[in-house]
């Protein structure tokens, strides 16, 4: 079987998430330019350039012309958002796999974690 290999841009992409997690990048804070990334990861420009479009994209980073690249105010708040959403999504979706290979009906699994909910509290 083939070992799945994350593409480079998304790499980069997720090291610059990282950075703004860590406060290594802050709010307002100006971002590496690609070709510094580029040079960080051994990669073509292009590349890195790549990977800052998709926290363009994602509203986490902002351009001043002429100025470069810079971090959204709320970009940390929103990259723990997405990272405990697509935890929590891949968690529960384990969850009911395990549930259905065990014949536990949904309303059983419900009841349980309404259960688990009562006790945390």
């Amino acid at each position: 079987m083939e070992a799945h290999q994350t593409p480079i841009y998304i790499q980069i992409a997720e090291w610059l998430e990282n950075q703004i997690i860590e406060d290594e990048l802050i709010a307002d804070g100006k971002v590496y330019s690609q070709y510094q990334l580029a040079e960080i990861f051994n990669v073509n420009p292009a590349t890195a350039g790549k990977g800052i479009t998709c926290l363009l994209e994602d509203h986490l980073l902002y351009k001043k012309r002429g100025l470069g690249m810079f971090v959204q105010t709320d970009a940390k708040e929103k990259i723990m958002q997405k990272r405990r959403n697509q935890l929590l999504e891949s968690k529960l979706e384990e969850l009911v796999a395990e549930a259905k290979r065990l014949d536990v009906e949904k309303e059983q699994l419900i009841a349980m974690l309404h259960q688990l909910y009562k006790e945390d509290m």
